[in-house]
């Protein structure tokens, strides 16, 4: 079993209180409130690494419709955290077939793999522990939504780029290791179960 992180509680809310819920038809608001609200990643509705039509000049609605039309299909896209009611935190943790190749040492043959691609905590909450907590739960879910491994694309605290998909650290904290590079910053990371 995946060790836990040791992070702090989120904020200064009492960690036990995080409850954490897959987006699907009947949750789809929330997700839609939380990205909607200042500061959020509206221009992008995760949709960074998941196919589209056309990657040129897509428009932040298009994105968003995009993703709605994943969800009310029933593919699986991220989690959600909450505390007292309160959207706070997103992961995108879904089978990897549904995303677009994230690696070149990528096997297709294998099967039943997930991938954590993207984090977001708004601004007020980071560094007190949710992103860990996100992450505790996001290995949770996949590994009950039957993965056989999680995949991760972290970078170094220090990169200019990519911070959305999580620090290394986290990850090694997690008992993910390391397998290889994804592109240039992105350490490829993997936890079988």
């Amino acid at each position: 079993m995946p060790r836990r992180s040791s992070a702090s509680p989120p904020g200064k809310a009492d960690g036990s209180k995080v409850r954490f819920t897959e987006v699907t038809r009947s949750t789809r608001v929330d997700f839609e409130n939380l990205f909607e609200q200042p500061g959020a990643p509206k221009y992008c509705w995760c949709m960074a690494w998941r196919p589209l039509p056309s990657r040129e000049h897509v428009q932040n609605v298009e994105k968003k419709q995009a993703m709605m039309a994943l969800v009310d299909s029933g593919t699986p896209v991220g989690i959600l955290a909450h505390i007292d009611g309160k959207t706070v935190g997103w992961c995108s943790v879904a089978p990897r077939q549904t995303y677009r190749r994230l690696s070149s040492q990528q096997d297709d043959s294998e099967t039943d793999i997930w991938s954590i691609v993207c984090f977001y905590v708004p601004r007020a909450l980071r560094g007190g522990g949710l992103a860990s907590a996100l992450l505790d739960a996001a290995i949770d879910h996949a590994f009950a939504k039957g993965a056989k491994a999680i995949e991760a694309y972290p970078v170094d605290q220090a990169s200019p780029s990519y911070r959305f998909m999580g620090f290394r650290d986290m990850f090694a904290a997690c008992g993910f290791h390391e397998t290889g590079m994804a592109g240039s910053r992105r350490h490829l990371m993997r936890l079988d179960r």
